[in-house]
């Protein structure tokens, strides 16, 4: 089991992550598939006011966002969550926390797999039934897991590819939509008199909030970042701001090109043909490709190196931490976590389990933000980001961890309770085999 100097400092993966790869992994781990279908629920429920649930969600989500900030700054070593849960509560706190981002993160990429196979029968139909279904889905989970077998540098320039395409077509959704709509784009509305309204605000927040999680992604392989304690907290507080400007601004455009954007199950696609006909819709739907991609590559980037950093804290089978000699990638972790989401997206029923990945990331969170006083008086020192205000905003943090749980259903936290259960028997099965004094 490493001490808590080697879990700070410790690595045994090449660093080849600047800020620009870690903004790409902010970027695209909060902006997925979400964005495409948030619109229309969310004038649904908060009409021409949506667009400030949006701030209103960044906002609640900004204090955990800067705890991890600082957590970020303290550690070199890849494992995020993992990390901070181990050096701040011990080893079994921080299997836990590393067990529940891995499950999160691997029912989502398979959630995802299957929504871009869907997006590809836009154009080819026949795609998304029988064989052809089975042979895409493994083609595309396949084909990431060997681009990130072979490098992180070959990982990162897949994604910004895959991330020049998705941006290039939703700021062109905004910029030629504002262009076109001209003043229509402001709503009128009178913001002191939002609580009188008819709108469910409580309910659109916790619809957005989703939009906005998924930055952890980040943390997890600080091991291979250049300067981590540097480049961390900016790439994460940048990629909110750019993010939040962006769902603003895709929200307005909806809101003024389609008058009945509220019913709509394809918001998105309805604006892009409302605005600029058929071809407008098949440019927009090339975006969603781009976007559920990178999303996806970013998780599979992202989400091994958690069961890697688990191995190397002895709480996983050793296997879990090899490091593959030619590539210096942590191959076994990578192809691991590929055949699990092929047989999830295959095979699986897993809209029960989306569920349950709210409440794991919630306890993400709440851990994350709970950290932060005890890690800050053992491990701050010079070039760290320490947060103003004392420990006011792991306490905003922690406050909106436990509104936005409130909100959750009764089946989600059964379902979180049996992923932990089903944690600690692992848990103390690597133990066991591990021998005693381990």
């Amino acid at each position: 089991m490493p001490d808590l100097k080697t879990a700070v400092t410790g690595n045994t993966l090449p660093r080849h992550l600047g800020l620009f790869g870690l903004w790409l992994l902010v970027v695209n781990g909060l902006i997925g598939a979400g964005i495409f279908g948030l619109p229309g629920g969310a004038a649904k429920l908060a009409g021409e006011y949506s667009p400030l649930i949006y701030l209103f969600c960044a906002l609640l989500i900004l204090p955990i966002l800067l705890c991890m900030a600082e957590l970020a700054s303290y550690f070199r070593g890849s494992g995020g969550p993992v990390r901070y849960g181990t050096a701040a509560f011990g080893p079994f706190i921080g299997f836990q926390a590393g067990w529940l981002y891995y499950i999160a993160r691997l029912v989502s990429f398979a959630a995802n797999s299957v929504l871009l196979v869907d997006s590809i029968g836009y154009f080819w139909p026949a795609a998304i039934a029988g064989f052809n279904r089975v042979m895409l889905l493994a083609a595309i989970i396949v084909s990431l897991t060997l681009i990130n077998v072979v490098g992180s540098l070959r990982a990162m320039r897949s994604l910004a590819l895959l991330t020049v395409i998705k941006f290039a077509v939703l700021l062109l959704l905004v910029v030629a939509g504002a262009s076109l709509l001209g003043t229509k784009l402001l709503p009128d509305f009178n913001p002191l008199t939002v609580f009188n309204s008819p709108y469910d605000i409580g309910a659109a927040t916790l619809l957005l909030i989703y939009a906005f999680v998924g930055f952890e992604s980040v943390v997890v392989p600080a091991g291979e970042a250049k300067n981590p304690a540097r480049d961390m907290p900016r790439a994460l507080i940048l990629g909110l701001l750019l993010v939040t400007l962006l769902y603003i601004g895709i929200q307005l455009v909806s809101v003024a090109a389609v008058t009945d954007i509220a019913n709509s199950s394809s918001p998105l696609l309805d604006v892009a043909a409302a605005l600029f006909g058929p071809a407008g819709a098949m440019v927009l739907m090339l975006g969603v490709v781009a976007s559920v991609a990178a999303n996806l590559l970013g998780a599979i980037f992202s989400t091994p190196r958690a069961s890697f950093a688990l191995a190397e804290d002895g709480s996983l089978p050793r296997w879990f931490g090899a490091v593959q000699p030619h590539f210096l990638t942590p191959a076994n972790s990578i192809m691991f976590f590929g055949v699990l989401a092929l047989m999830l997206a295959l095979y699986g029923s897993f809209l029960w389990l989306a569920a349950a990945t709210v409440v794991s990331r919630l306890l993400l969170y709440g851990l994350t933000c709970a950290a932060v006083p005890v890690l800050r008086p053992k491990l701050a020192v010079s070039n760290s980001f320490v947060l103003p205000l004392g420990y006011t905003i792991p306490l905003l943090g922690l406050a909106a961890c436990g509104w936005l749980a409130l909100q959750v259903s009764l089946s989600s936290v059964i379902a979180t309770a049996l992923f932990v259960l089903l944690g600690t028997a692992l848990y103390f099965l690597a133990r066991w085999q591990a021998g005693p004094g381990n």
